[in-house]
């Protein structure tokens, strides 16, 4: 992913102005979304009407398959990461994270997802860590503040 032709849209998730910071993170997604085209696309959101319909094994092997053809997609990464988290397989959704990171550096979404399985296995610092790195990327993001601030508190 060429990072230049983002880097407006990441200037603009540090904007005061919460309608530019709310355009810049939809465009982001969009972006992000469409990187393998229609083609990608669709395997997204046959995955995702799989998921809505509770058919998590489907929707697994939907993603698997999309990620075995495109293995530099990093959107497809993510979405199975957030399978797996939704089944509860948080070190797998850990796994594909950090490819997803690994693949899109900047993809606060999957930094978030990270800090949200770290902590959900009690692995504070590792939570805190991952919010902190999305926060550096969208530092508006209220919902990272927050889960900062309560991993903070669980440190014994």
């Amino acid at each position: 992913m060429d990072r230049s032709s983002i880097e407006p849209l990441l200037e603009d998730l540090k904007n005061p102005t919460e309608r530019i910071r709310d355009r810049a993170t939809q465009e982001l997604w969009r972006i992000w979304f469409h990187q393998k085209g229609v083609y990608g696309l669709d395997f997204l959101q046959r995955a995702q009407v799989l998921l809505d319909r509770g058919n998590l094994k489907e929707a697994e092997a939907v993603l698997t398959e999309l990620i075995e053809d495109q293995p530099d997609f990093a959107e497809a990464w993510n979405r199975r990461a957030v399978l797996y988290y939704s089944m509860g397989d948080y070190y797998k959704a850990i796994e594909d994270c950090r490819v997803a990171i690994e693949l899109n550096p900047v993809h606060f979404g999957a930094l978030h997802g990270l800090g949200l399985c770290y902590a959900t296995l009690g692995k504070y610092r590792e939570a805190i860590q991952a919010f902190q790195q999305a926060l550096a990327i969208q530092p508006f993001a209220l919902i990272n503040q927050r889960l900062i601030l309560e991993c903070t508190a669980r440190l014994s």
